[in-house]
């Protein structure tokens, strides 16, 4: 002992012991936090691709998939559809450009610039209007594609803007075919 009346020794001990219990609670409430600020299950999922089964969609029917959060439109257009989109002028279009991820920025909104070549039939593309990001319904419209009925605008059998206020086609995501019946949408 020394001269105060007071162990050394046991106060060491209590000094240490008190610290490394502190120290456990000071990690112990940590963890939780950090664990807070990590992106959720929900998170990481809306940035991962999205495989897509298409061999059940027939000819003029489409499904909705849901990719980062949006509804993307995945089409089986009819021959005639197909036609109809290739057929309009260029100069008749609000939107000149293809809006295709997949293709270079400047690349013209031609219906083969809206679609894979050889897969022509097949359309794939975010469902959401440009202006204020609604959906639009599709086959309505006065071209057969999709008509917004909060704004009305119309898009043909190919997405693009022909008619109403929206200023752009609707956006094609990065995209590709996996196998003849499934896609996967990337980011």
């Amino acid at each position: 002992m020394s001269n105060d009346g007071v162990n050394a020794g046991r106060r060491r001990f209590l000094v240490a012991a008190t610290s490394v219990v502190g120290a456990a609670g000071a990690v112990g409430a940590a963890v939780p936090f950090v664990g807070a600020w990590l992106p959720s299950a929900r998170a990481k999922a809306a940035g991962a691709p999205v495989k897509v089964n298409i061999s059940k969609i027939q000819p003029g029917e489409q499904m909705v998939a849901d990719w980062r959060g949006k509804p993307v439109f995945i089409r089986n257009r009819t021959p005639e559809e197909v036609e109809a989109a290739k057929a309009v002028p260029l100069a008749e279009l609000k939107d000149p450009v293809a809006r295709n991820a997949n293709l270079p920025a400047d690349a013209q909104a031609t219906d083969g610039d809206r679609a894979v070549a050889g897969k022509e039939n097949w359309l794939v593309m975010v469902g959401v209007c440009t202006p204020p990001g609604c959906v639009p319904l599709g086959q309505q419209g006065d071209f057969g594609g999709w008509c917004c009925p909060c704004h009305g605008s119309h898009y043909d059998t190919s997405g693009r803007i022909r008619q109403g206020p929206a200023p752009k086609n609707l956006a094609i995501p990065k995209y590709e075919y996996s196998s003849p019946s499934m896609i996967k949408i990337s980011l």
